[in-house]
């Protein structure tokens, strides 16, 4: 059995995510340090955060790590501390998925999410039972620090052209989903001399604005607030705001994979070297390589990946097609707040969101999922019957299958039993067609 998926462990809040299995990965996690070093435990704001939170910090006690409780925190906000202040991290979040989800999420000591490694790691530890809990006098020290979302605000600011953003006094709408972004954007925001709108800004676990997910569908209030109030743009965060997406100044929904594709090419008009993306993100990102000159690393799906590719061949930038952008001049982890400040250093020069998203080429994009009753069995089917198809198949998570005029990807979920289908072409309809081709692969598969 796997615990760890793409992002953490992840399940039902009190069922399977329990505080007993808080408090065992967090003495798993004490062994593997070998009992010595700190650890900095939050939470976002989901009602079992302070259970799990709390069940966290007794098993790295009882190992004898050092603990710093941070509290409430967006992951970006933890992941930016730890890398300065601790030796590791853990952050209880289940980020986009549903309510009634937690999960528990380590963070290495540059800050950086676990490497994948350190994850077997600490799954063998977990299950061989076998913890090294210290005696009495020797269990952890406690502290509270409730100044990380403070520093975390401060060194955003630090990290972009602070000045010009706030000579333009922008009116920008928020929508943080009553998720831990409440306690970050908005203040960031006003500290970069905006005017703040709010939209479910008040923290609550049981998210009664919307679900943490920020898809268009769930943000009309918030596309309708930027075009009644004139603002520049509204942003959404997900449940623990490492990820961001845009309306822009009409109230039209950015697609993510072009916000990825137009801060790449901004990055790279400033700084040349190597990007790294997924195999799930869109060709534009190939394109904008292309123009610019640069080397595009493809990985596997997952922020981790990125975020290791990007550290081993010195990326200036990388990020994944769903609002997850990482700025490694910042951290080396997707941020939603410092990305939604440098969509405002970018428009301080003037252009709209509407005319700066028009910098990439135009692709249209479909995606699917359906659920799987067994997932390895139904890949290895899929795996075998594209190998025949005579066209490029790219395996380096689940298989990518290139056609002349588009590509389709289909991968298992490493959150969830399910099946999820990209597609992209320059036509939407070709797109659909991909999109439907790949769903009916996986439906074959299921029933063979």
């Amino acid at each position: 059995m796997e615990l760890f998926g793409t992002n953490g462990v992840r399940g039902i809040a009190n069922e399977f995510i329990n505080p007993e299995l808080a408090v065992n990965l967090a003495k798993s996690l004490g062994t593997y340090m070998g009992s010595k070093g700190t650890v900095a435990i939050g939470c976002d704001t989901r009602i079992s955060g302070h259970m799990l939170k709390s069940a966290a910090i007794a098993g790295a006690l009882a190992t004898g790590l050092n603990v710093i409780d941070v509290g409430t925190v967006p992951t970006p906000s933890i992941q930016y501390y730890v890398r300065d202040y601790a030796d590791a991290g853990i952050v209880i979040t289940a980020s986009h998925n549903p309510r009634e989800y937690n999960g528990i999420k380590f963070i290495a000591g540059d800050g950086s999410e676990f490497p994948r490694d350190g994850e077997r790691d600490i799954e063998k530890i977990y299950f061989s039972g076998k913890f090294s809990t210290v005696s009495w006098e020797k269990t952890g020290n406690f502290r509270i620090d409730p100044s990380v979302n403070n520093y975390y605000i401060k060194n955003i600011i630090r990290a972009v052209d602070a000045e010009a953003i706030r000579s333009r006094k922008f009116k920008v709408v928020v929508d943080t989903g009553c998720g831990a972004g409440s306690l970050t954007l908005p203040f960031l925001l006003g500290e970069l001399g905006c005017e703040v709108l709010t939209l479910g800004a008040q923290p609550d676990g049981t998210f009664p604005w919307r679900n943490p997910e920020p898809t268009p569908e769930v943000l009309t209030e918030l596309s309708d607030l930027v075009k009644k109030t004139g603002a520049a743009f509204g942003a959404a965060h997900d449940g623990d705001a490492d990820r961001i997406v845009f309306m822009d100044e009409n109230g039209e929904f950015v697609n993510e994979e072009v916000l990825l594709a137009m801060m790449a090419k901004y990055i790279l008009e400033r700084e040349k070297g190597p990007i790294v993306t997924p195999v799930s993100s869109s060709q534009r990102m190939a394109d904008v390589a292309k123009e610019e000159g640069v080397e595009l690393h493809w990985t596997a799906v997952g922020s981790i990946n990125v975020a290791r590719k990007m550290m081993e061949t010195g990326a200036v930038f990388g990020g994944e097609g769903n609002g997850g952008l990482i700025f490694p001049k910042h951290q080396y982890c997707r941020d939603g707040a410092m990305a939604c400040a440098k969509i405002l250093e970018i428009l301080s020069g003037g252009e709209k969101l509407s005319e700066t998203t028009k910098s990439v080429p135009v692709y249209f994009n479909a995606k699917t999922k359906t659920p799987s009753r067994d997932v390895a069995g139904t890949m290895g089917k899929i795996r075998n019957e594209t190998s025949n198809l005579g066209l490029k198949i790219d395996t380096i998570d689940g298989v990518k299958i290139w056609y002349e005029d588009g590509w389709v990807l289909i991968r298992p979920s490493g959150t969830e039993p399910i099946f999820r289908i990209f597609a992209e072409a320059k036509k939407q309809e070709r797109a659909e067609e991909l999109m439907h081709e790949g769903l009916e692969m996986v439906l074959k598969a299921e029933k063979t």
